[in-house]
């Protein structure tokens, strides 16, 4: 979970197809070993990644973004952020960044949002680590719906009110009760000014038609992929990890961490960094064995 501290540093701010997007880059001391892109879900922004970019950035250049419509990027009636336009933005940003084939890391819909850029827009990736993903059916709970038909209401109702529901909408997503500080830095974004718009907007513009077009093309997925899920996740429950593993080539491992809930980085970095780095340092001794095999 994260603390007061500031786990990452002040945002970049960069223009993106006329939107700007808050981006962060954490760089090591020393070399390099790879590059590694946190993409996070909602209705959360790149801080769920604190603790585990800052380990991950110990070795590797890591780099996070907020969407659109999250966090510290720009926000508004007229931001899109339909699951189709935030994984365009995703591409668009890869290329300002330089990055061919990084190590992708994604959690909720920003499995959606990464797996699109690969399979819909022909981005390669060394690979990709999928955390407590929406991609399959069905996923989108009634207050989802609730809020789709009747958006305006809610971008309305008094702060107090707001306040609760978002905090309880927030807490909903955990298995365990985190401390106050910790819940509080998950809403904060959401009751600060334009925050109460900008959060029925960005639910009301979540479609499942998008991860469809998703799901249809999952079996071809060219880079390995690993999935993590929570195992007491209250909102996407964990036989949906099996059936991402069956629709995924080759079957990957599931990683599955215990009493945890739908927000792994968050509930439990220590973990989800262990976890990565695993999959990374085998990543690293995979590619090396396939050079030394090399004629």
């Amino acid at each position: 979970m994260l603390t007061h501290e500031p786990l990452l540093p002040d945002p970049i701010p960069v223009a993106v197809g006329g939107t700007t997007v808050a981006t962060r880059i954490l760089e090591p001391a020393g070399p390099a070993r790879g590059d590694v892109v946190l993409c996070h879900g909602t209705p959360w922004s790149s801080q769920i990644w604190g603790s585990v970019a800052r380990e991950l950035g110990r070795d590797h250049r890591v780099f996070l973004w907020d969407m659109p419509g999250y966090g510290e990027s720009e926000k508004g009636p007229t931001v899109a952020t339909d699951l189709r336009t935030q994984a365009e933005r995703l591409v668009s940003l890869l290329g300002v960044w330089g990055l061919h084939r990084p190590h992708v890391v994604a959690h909720d819909i920003g499995g959606a949002v990464a797996l699109g850029a690969h399979l819909l827009h022909g981005v390669d990736y060394a690979d990709l680590f999928l955390w407590d993903v929406v991609t399959l059916d069905p996923w989108g709970s009634p207050f989802f719906r609730l809020v789709a038909e009747n958006t305006d209401v809610f971008t309305r109702l008094p702060p107090d009110l707001h306040s609760a529901l978002v905090e309880g909408y927030v807490t909903g997503a955990l298995s365990r009760e985190l401390p106050e500080r910790d819940v509080e830095a998950l809403v904060s974004p959401w009751t600060a000014p334009g925050g109460q718009a900008a959060f029925y907007l960005q639910i009301a513009a979540l479609s499942a038609a998008d991860t469809r077009a998703v799901a249809e093309e999952l079996d071809a997925t060219r880079c390995p992929t690993r999935i993590g899920w929570g195992r007491d996740d209250p909102w996407i429950p964990l036989r949906q990890a099996y059936e991402l593993r069956s629709r995924l080539p080759h079957h990957p491992d599931v990683v599955v961490l215990d009493d945890v809930g739908h927000l792994t980085p968050y509930e439990s970095p220590a973990a989800v960094a262990a976890a990565l780095r695993a999959w990374l340092t085998g990543t690293a001794d995979r590619s090396r064995a396939g050079r030394v095999r090399r004629p």
